[in-house]
């Protein structure tokens, strides 16, 4: 997948992610897709991205318990 491709359909998720905070565990680990393909590519993870994925980690986390 081309990296801009993926850069978009991380922007996608995020704006969903806004819209619709009820899906977030399912967005979540859309994301985290997404992010593993990053890495895959051999690409650094973007500083905000790996943000928002540990915010996102600690507070599923906290509702899990």
């Amino acid at each position: 997948m081309a990296l801009e491709q993926l850069q978009a359909q991380i922007a996608v998720l995020l704006q969903s992610l806004e819209d619709n905070p009820e899906d977030a565990h399912e967005l979540h680990r859309l994301l985290r897709q997404h992010l593993e393909q990053f890495k895959a590519m051999g690409l650094p993870l973007p500083a905000d991205l790996a943000q928002l994925e540990q915010r996102l980690e600690k507070e599923f986390a906290k509702k899990g318990r």
